[in-house]
C-alpha cells in the first residue's frame, strides 16, 4: 500500500480518535487531559500504534489500561467514520517525548557557553 494512503489514514485516526476519547465516560480516560500525538498503523491496516501523552504523568498508566477497554468501541467508531476495508486494532502506547524535549531544553539552558573571538568571527560572516 502507498506510503502516502498510510500517511493520510494515520491522519484521519489520530482526528477521530482525538475527538472520540473525549467523550468516553470511563472515569479513568475522562479526567485526565490526554492528547494524541501521533499514529502509526501497518501497511496491511490490521494494527495502529497509537501514541499518546498524558499530563499528569503518575496517571498515565492507568489512561492506558482505560483506553485499552475502550479500544474495541473506538475501533468500532473509527470503522463507521471512516469506511476502510479493514479497521485496524488499536494498540495503546504512552508517548514521553513532551517530557523528554523539555527535558533537553532544561539541560541547553542550564548550559554557560562563553563566546571567544572565533565565535564573533563566524557572527560577522
Amino acid at each position: 500500500m502507498s506510503q502516502q494512503r498510510i500517511s493520510r489514514i494515520n491522519e484521519e485516526i489520530q482526528k477521530e480518535l482525538s475527538a472520540k476519547i473525549r467523550t468516553l465516560k470511563d472515569p479513568r480516560v475522562q479526567d485526565a487531559m490526554i492528547s494524541i500525538t501521533s499514529v502509526d498503523t501497518t501497511g496491511d491496516l490490521r494494527y495502529a500504534k497509537v501514541y499518546v501523552s498524558v499530563l499528569q504523568k503518575e496517571r498515565a498508566r492507568e489512561v492506558l489500561k482505560g483506553l485499552k477497554s475502550a479500544g474495541g468501541f473506538l475501533r468500532r467508531e473509527i470503522g463507521q467514520k471512516l469506511q476502510l476495508r479493514y479497521t485496524p486494532e488499536l494498540v495503546f502506547v504512552e508517548d514521553d517525548s513532551i517530557t523528554k524535549g523539555a527535558k533537553m531544553y532544561e539541560l541547553l539552558s542550564s548550559l554557560h557557553i562563553e563566546k571567544d573571538d572565533t565565535d564573533e568571527a563566524f557572527d560577522a560572516e
